[in-house]
C-alpha cells in the first residue's frame, strides 16, 4: 500500500447551471500545481442542493459522467462527487467515482428529510467501497455522516469520503462528526463541502477537511475557495492500527 495524494476542491456552486459549474471546477483543476491520485468535489456539484430532481437529473452516462471520465484520463487520477441521476423508478443523488478506465457509483442512502429530499429522490441501499491505487475507499454523501452504523468499518476500508452541501448553521456538527468517523473507524476521512449561498438563501461555510485515522487534521479549507492537496500516509495508517488495534474488539452486526 502506497501513499495517496488527494485534492479537496471547495467552491461556490451556480444554482442549477451544470455547464457553468463544470467550467469553473475544470478551471480550478487545470490550475492545480500538484499531482493528484484523487480529486474530491462537493455533493450535487453541477446544480447545488436542488429538490428539482426531475428537471436536473441526467441520464446514466450523461454529460457530467463523460466529463468526469475525461478529466480522470487527462490527469491520470480518480475524481468523485455527486449529481442527480435518473435510475430505476426515479432519481438518485448519485456519487460518481470516475477513473481512467471505469466509473463506479454509490446512491445516497440517507436522504435529508428536513429539505424534502426523501420526497424527491430514491434512497440507495448498497454500501459501496472502491479500490483505487491500493486504498479501499468508502463512498458516502452528506447526511450519511450522521449514521455511523452504516459507515462502520468492518475491516474493509482505509479511507471514507463524504461529499456534502452542509449548511453553516450546523458547521460544528460537520467538523466534529468527520473527526469522530475517523477515530471510531481507524480510517482516514475526507469531507468536501461547498461555500457561498444558494437560491434558497442558505449559507455554506465550507470547512472541508482531511482527517487522519487518529483524528488529527491534515487539511482544513475553512471558508476558502480552491483546491488543497493532502498526502495520506499509508505506513502511518498501518502503524497506528497495529499499535492500537481496537478494531479487533468491534461488534459484529448486519445492516438491513
Amino acid at each position: 500500500m502506497r501513499d495517496l495524494n488527494a485534492t479537496l476542491i471547495q467552491c461556490e456552486l451556480a444554482w442549477e447551471q451544470p455547464e457553468d459549474n463544470r467550467r469553473q471546477i475544470g478551471d480550478v483543476i487545470a490550475g492545480l500545481e500538484h499531482r493528484s491520485d484523487l480529486i474530491v468535489l462537493p455533493e450535487m456539484f453541477t446544480t447545488g442542493f436542488s429538490m428539482n430532481a426531475i428537471g436536473n437529473a441526467e441520464q446514466p452516462g450523461g454529460a457530467t459522467q463523460q466529463w468526469l471520465q475525461k478529466l480522470a484520463v487527462a490527469y491520470d487520477c480518480a475524481i468523485t462527487g455527486s449529481i442527480a441521476v435518473h435510475g430505476d423508478g426515479g432519481v438518485y443523488n448519485r456519487m460518481l467515482f470516475a477513473t481512467p478506465d471505469e466509473v463506479h457509483y454509490y446512491d445516497k442512502r440517507h436522504l435529508f428529510r428536513m429539505a424534502g429530499e426523501h420526497k424527491r429522490y430514491l434512497p440507495g441501499g448498497e454500501r459501496v467501497i472502491v479500490k483505487w491505487r491500493d486504498w479501499r475507499i468508502l463512498l458516502q454523501v452528506c447526511y450519511d455522516l450522521r449514521f455511523p452504523v452504516f459507515s462502520r468499518n468492518r475491516k474493509d476500508y482505509d479511507l471514507a469520503l463524504y461529499v456534502a452541501n452542509w449548511t453553516s448553521l450546523r458547521r460544528l456538527h460537520w467538523r466534529q462528526l468527520l473527526v469522530a468517523r475517523a477515530i471510531e473507524n481507524q480510517a482516514c476521512v475526507i469531507g468536501v463541502n461547498r461555500i457561498g449561498s444558494d437560491a434558497r438563501g442558505l449559507d455554506y461555510s465550507g470547512d472541508s477537511l482531511a482527517v487522519s485515522a487518529d483524528g488529527n487534521l491534515l487539511a482544513d479549507l475553512e471558508n476558502r475557495s480552491g483546491g488543497v492537496a493532502v498526502q495520506l500516509d499509508a505506513a502511518a495508517l498501518q502503524a497506528y492500527r497495529e499499535s492500537f488495534p481496537c478494531h479487533l474488539d468491534a461488534d459484529d452486526f448486519q445492516v438491513e
